[in-house]
């Protein structure tokens, strides 16, 4: 009945909200694209706005995903094939995905999937100790860790809980 009417914007008007939009954090292509799509913009703006955003260094998809995989390694501990499936998944260059993985320090890498190895083991509450280990197995597949690593750690953890 009532249709809401979408506010017309200028060219230059939209550049300036997109690149607020990549100011705020990082962004990938696709992302600032999916953003030019909900304004409607004609195909040749939208092109003409992108050139201009990687010109002026708003747009830098090699400094997304590095940052990305720094974050959501320190914040979700999320493991490396986890971060290169969300990375594919927006559209990230192969290239950017190896580079973006450099910036994970393998130490901390495998000092942290140790660390939350034991903290999940100590809230798993099942006395059954290959359901335990299932559990475990599960919960870092799902956080993106290599699975030969995982069954290492797991077993080496494991063992620390048969022996007590």
């Amino acid at each position: 009945m009532f249709q809401k009417k979408k506010k017309v914007f200028t060219v230059n008007e939209i550049k300036r909200k997109i690149e607020q939009y990549c100011i705020y954090q990082d962004r990938c292509h696709k992302e600032v694209a999916q953003k030019m799509r909900d304004y409607d913009l004609i195909p040749e703006a939208q092109e003409m706005i992108l050139l201009d955003l990687m010109k002026d260094n708003f747009l830098n998809e090699e400094r997304f995903a590095k940052s990305f995989a720094r974050g959501k390694f320190r914040i979700k501990k999320w493991g490396k094939q986890r971060i290169v499936r969300e990375l594919k998944f927006k559209d990230i260059s192969a290239y950017n995905i190896k580079t973006a993985l450099k910036e994970i320090d393998e130490q901390d890498y495998i000092s942290t999937i140790y660390t939350i190895t034991e903290n999940r083991n100590e809230v798993i509450s099942e006395p059954n100790l290959y359901k335990r280990k299932r559990k475990l197995i599960d919960f870092l597949m799902r956080k993106g860790f290599e699975s030969e690593l995982i069954y290492k750690v797991v077993e080496e953890t494991t063992a620390n809980i048969s022996n007590k």
